[in-house]
């Protein structure tokens, strides 16, 4: 299986998101049967390392990022299984640059996976890039329970299908 997270730098939420799902996945020893990557849908932060805030959040909790910042390439579409936008605008970004019906099938907002989200009616994460830490923290948050809905609602169930 193989999942993107995409927010608008790939600077902050999607590198917090990528990490928080392979801590997760490491922790139940699948991080070798699901590939976790993250884009921007913009290109200012193209070879940048996480910011600086984000990776001190988790690496407070034992999580570390790693990577540069890229931006989303016309075969992620085709890579992908899933393509989970951090926010509205990152979606409706999405949506117009997928090639395909088939391939904005695969878009889904990361919160539509933690129930408590969906209740509340509250299915983005706020990007943390210009307040205080607090923000990053908030982040984390959300995007460990939204992976973890996303682990238990797709991720298990697909590679326990018999062609996974």
């Amino acid at each position: 299986m193989r999942l993107l997270f995409v927010c608008l730098g790939n600077i902050c939420r999607s590198p917090s998101a990528e990490a928080a799902m392979r801590h997760l996945l490491a922790a139940e020893g699948l991080a070798d049967a699901v590939e976790v990557d993250s884009a921007g849908t913009g290109s200012w932060h193209v070879g940048n390392p996480p910011d600086e805030r984000s990776a001190a959040a988790a690496l407070a909790r034992g999580i570390e990022l790693g990577g540069a910042a890229r931006r989303v390439a016309p075969d992620d579409f085709e890579r992908f299984d899933l393509i989970l936008a951090m926010d509205r605008s990152n979606h409706d970004d999405l949506h117009a640059l997928a090639p395909d019906d088939h391939a904005r099938e695969r878009i889904r907002l990361l919160r539509e996976f933690d129930p408590d989200a969906v209740a509340s009616g509250e299915l983005e994460v706020p990007d943390p890039y210009y307040g205080g830490p607090d923000g990053f923290e908030d982040v984390l948050d959300l995007v460990t329970r939204a992976c973890q809905g996303l682990l238990d609602a797709e991720v298990r169930p697909r590679l326990a299908e018999p062609s996974a």
